[in-house]
């Protein structure tokens, strides 16, 4: 019967009890998220305005261009508004490159 019954510190109080019981239970998950190789890191700092900025230095000029691409063929003229649309674009895209790079790094 000795065997079965929980193994605790007889003298501390209940407080320390749960306090011990915590430790023990977030180092027994820390060591399974460890094991698993479910250990989240946190992100580095600035990672996610430099995601935004490569979004936009990739995004905003294709999407400017495939527009104009569509109105060229639309229109049926050369690819001068096409290449009107890029750097139009490009140029939306550095605007909002400078006002990301004004904001507080998170």
């Amino acid at each position: 019967m000795a065997e079965n019954e929980p193994r605790q510190a007889p003298k501390l109080s209940e407080d320390a009890r749960l306090a011990s019981l915590d430790e023990r239970l977030k180092k027994a998950q820390a060591d399974e998220a460890a094991r698993t190789g479910k250990v989240r890191t946190p992100p580095r700092k600035g990672e996610k305005q430099g995601m935004r900025i490569l979004s936009d230095l990739v995004g905003i000029p294709l999407g400017s261009a495939l527009i104009g691409w569509l109105a060229d063929r639309w229109l049926q003229t050369t690819p001068w508004v096409m290449l009107a649309m890029l750097f139009l674009g490009f140029g939306i895209a550095v605007r909002n490159v400078l006002r990301i790079s004004r904001e507080p790094v998170e």
